[in-house]
């Protein structure tokens, strides 16, 4: 799994990048937010998703999803986690508001400015609420908090490697914030997949 490609700049729009990596051209699919980071730069890099759709139970193409720090990548997973919310509605809401801002609107249930968001209904924000509300309890407005405290990366990356594994994307995500709060920002990533493993 890629977790982050840099290289050169060589195209860009509000809804994707081109970056030159040793002769090769990513296409990658990015949120405003990050356009608006990357705007003028010469070389970057991006922390990605390397996501497959399935059509028959058959993987029939790839695209790379693309975010200028790995908050808004983990956000981007949170939003996507959600029962009817696909990649394309998630890289909609990080493009119109960023993931703090994203994250208070969970925290305090704020569903009208979630639902204020082009295809996002009364419904979907409320279900996003309900489902991600508990999640962001361990997040502050300017970052993640003790529970995951610069430490999203690994977090995400335990997650990832617990999915390779096998289990079930929202069982391993439980498990994960259990173990986080327990252990701290300072869990390595091999720390939180053992104690992970305990539980599930």
């Amino acid at each position: 799994m890629y977790n982050y490609i840099e290289g050169t700049l060589e195209s860009l729009s509000p809804t994707h990048a081109v970056i030159g990596n040793q002769g090769m051209g990513y296409i990658v699919t990015i949120s405003l937010t990050t356009y608006e980071k990357i705007k003028g730069l010469k070389t970057v890099r991006l922390f990605v998703d390397l996501l497959f759709k399935v059509e028959n139970q058959n993987p029939v193409s790839m695209a790379l999803y693309g975010f200028w720090e790995p908050d808004e990548r983990h956000m981007f997973r949170m939003l996507t986690s959600v029962s009817g919310v696909g990649n394309n509605t998630a890289m909609l809401m990080l493009s119109s508001l960023d993931s703090e801002e994203v994250a208070s609107a969970i925290m305090n249930g704020n569903v009208g400015l979630l639902k204020s968001i082009k295809g996002i209904g009364e419904k979907s924000a409320q279900r996003i609420v309900l489902e991600l509300r508990d999640k962001m309890n361990g997040r502050k407005t300017s970052g993640f908090s003790s529970g995951i405290a610069g430490n999203s990366d690994n977090f995400s990356e335990a997650l990832a490697a617990l999915i390779t594994l096998g289990y079930a994307k929202n069982g391993a995500e439980k498990a994960l914030l259990s173990v986080s709060k327990t252990l701290g920002g300072t869990a390595t990533i091999e720390e939180l997949i053992k104690n992970s493993l305990k539980i599930l």
